[in-house]
């Protein structure tokens, strides 16, 4: 049901009586109705178009937001067709009436005439989250892109074209609280001019609150969604229209790409992870990746693995991510495994070299720890590894044999193994690690 009542007072000059007699009329429901919603802000603008039917003369319009998030500050009317003919005088706020507003319109014809009002509300917000589905070798993905559209703005909106903005937007006032103001500027009987349309745009920006009482159907296919920058913001527009009710939630599919060209890497660092292996998965917003085409809003990535022909999956993990320009990499932490462990064993402890000052104490040393690492995959599929060590001092050097391939030195105090498995594997590595103490410091060369 319609929260926002509109209705038509025409004032007919009457030959018969020496005063004005007001007929009321109900407008006609919305004809089309846009909302162009951002998401770093609780600001919604909302196009809507209707037509009026006017009388040659004077005529009023009254317009009601109760029980809406409305900003009445930031109401505009412009006539469609017959702009020369028709002056939209002004829009005045009766003294000691809550949420009520007319307009006064002059117009030189008579009959349906088409409108276009805008206005900025709140409640209305939208998210976006991820589904991607890995093939059974991992070096695909099939990444599905949503968004929920939510409304708690207090007003029905049927088949409305829906737009999203990314990009944060400057906030000088919050709309939820200009909505519940109770007069829309200052108090009755002050002669307080509204500011100008460019200045209300300015102006009347609010933050948001999300509430979801209920999810809508998916529709049964993906809807085209039109992309353009805006400056520093970026459009989305969803193909066809919406109808979004108060007090509801709907998800609308924004991108089904097949075949994104995944990296899948497990990491161990004990320091920073704790004992589990962790695993990562990264990909491209670029053409290559077969994206690239427009920035991905930040949100929430679920990941899945397809097992079997019969389309089975299994959950993988998940991870959020901020905004991904184009041609940006991102690496999500899809969290800790069972299937992969890192056992690394000290295997020895001794000391040597040592130094004494004067006072035959002892004033510098080494320290030699063998460590014994034991990498096992028990996954079906080829795995790549990566095994950070980070040492307490930066004056080390480091011996290694076994199945491990090259050391890679990070940093002063780090260095970071990187290993191959096949399917089912086992492989074993041991390195020696000498640190200087003391005045043995002074004998460490890099």
């Amino acid at each position: 049901m319609k929260r926002i009542a509109i209705v038509l007072l025409i004032i007919v000059a009457m030959t018969n009586i020496s005063r004005a007699k007001v007929d009321l009329v109900t407008l006609p429901s919305r004809d089309t109705v846009q909302l162009t919603i951002y998401n770093s802000a609780d600001m919604t603008l909302v196009r809507e178009s209707r037509a009026l039917t006017l009388k040659d003369g004077a005529n009023k319009l009254q317009f009601s937001w109760a029980n809406t998030l409305i900003d009445p500050t930031s109401l505009e009317m412009l006539p469609k067709a017959n702009a020369d003919k028709i002056d939209i005088a002004d829009l005045t706020y009766p003294p000691r009436v809550r949420n009520l507003g007319l307009w006064n319109i002059d117009s030189s014809v008579s009959g349906k005439v088409p409108v276009e009002i805008t206005y900025l509300t709140s409640g209305l917000a939208w998210r976006a989250f991820y589904m991607g589905t890995l093939t059974e070798d991992e070096k695909t993905m099939r990444l599905k892109g949503y968004v929920v559209v939510t409304n708690n703005s207090g007003e029905d909106y049927e088949n409305a074209q829906t737009r999203l903005i990314v990009g944060k937007v400057h906030i000088l006032d919050q709309i939820a609280e200009l909505a519940r103001r109770q007069y829309p500027y200052g108090r009755p009987g002050e002669a307080i001019m509204p500011p100008t349309p460019t200045a209300r745009m300015e102006e009347s920006r609010s933050r948001g609150i999300v509430m979801m009482e209920k999810v809508a159907a998916m529709p049964s296919r993906a809807k085209e969604v039109k992309k353009e920058g805006l400056s520093e913001y970026f459009l989305y527009t969803i193909e066809g229209t919406e109808t979004i009710p108060n007090g509801w939630s709907k998800r609308l599919l924004s991108f089904n790409i097949d075949q994104v060209p995944v990296i899948n890497l497990y990491k161990y660092e004990a320091e920073r992870y704790g004992p589990s292996v962790v695993r990562f998965l990264s990909f491209k917003n670029d053409q290559e990746h077969k994206l690239g085409e427009t920035p991905i809003p930040g949100g929430m990535l679920k990941v899945y693995r397809g097992v079997g022909d019969q389309g089975h999956l299994s959950y993988t993990g998940q991870s959020s991510f901020k905004y991904i320009p184009v041609d940006e990499d991102v690496e999500l932490n899809l969290g800790p495994v069972a299937n992969l462990v890192v056992e690394p064993k000290l295997m020895d402890f001794k000391t040597e070299n040592y130094r004494f000052d004067r006072r035959n104490n002892v004033s510098g040393w080494d320290e030699i720890r063998t460590f014994k690492i034991e990498v096992r995959n028990t996954r079906d599929i080829n795995v790549k590894v990566e095994i950070k060590r980070n040492f307490n001092t930066q004056y080390w050097d480091i011996d290694n044999s076994g199945d491990f391939g090259a050391f890679e030195k990070v940093n002063l105090n780090t260095v970071k193994f990187t290993l191959s498995l096949q399917p089912r594997s086992i492989k074993k590595f041991e390195y020696v690690l000498r640190t200087y103490h003391g005045v043995r410091e002074e004998n460490w060369r890099p």
